[in-house]
């Protein structure tokens, strides 16, 4: 049996989510792809509280994209509190903004993330990096399958 690949995105904007999901449509693997829109909906899922309490619904992602500039929480504190957590840190996380400042950069990989990508402003591109970005992950990478 294939074994799943889960991919929690936490994004703000809606149709940067549902670009992620229609890229998924056309992967051979079997991938759950988990959405929520703020950077607290984000600490709910992975900490398993409040309407994230049943852990059959929201299960460990394989992964994390995570935005940077989120409602309520921001990305870099969501970052900072995956990797705090002894039962988190070791989930890979890529930051995938459009912000391409410096300070924003290296503070995100001071942080502990994986990976920094700048989100491309045309449809086009932003498709071809979100394929490449899940192929890459979900097919070989083997430090997000463990």
């Amino acid at each position: 049996m294939e074994e799943q690949f889960i991919i929690l995105l936490i994004e703000d904007n809606s149709a940067h989510a549902e670009l992620f999901k229609r890229c998924l449509e056309d992967q051979d693997q079997k991938i759950i792809f988990n959405h929520v829109i703020d950077g607290e909906q984000g600490q709910d899922y992975l900490n398993n509280r409040n309407s994230f309490a049943d852990k059959s619904e929201n299960p460990r992602p394989n992964v994390i994209l995570l935005d940077l500039k989120l409602p309520k929480v921001s990305g870099l504190q969501v970052l900072a509190s995956i990797k705090k957590s002894d039962d988190l840190k070791a989930i890979p996380v890529i930051v995938f903004s459009s912000s391409q400042a410096t300070p924003d950069i290296k503070k995100a990989l001071e942080l502990g993330a994986n990976s920094y990508l700048t989100k491309p402003a045309d449809f086009g591109t932003f498709s071809l990096l979100a394929e490449s970005i899940i192929s890459y992950w979900a097919r070989w990478d083997q430090l997000s399958k463990i």
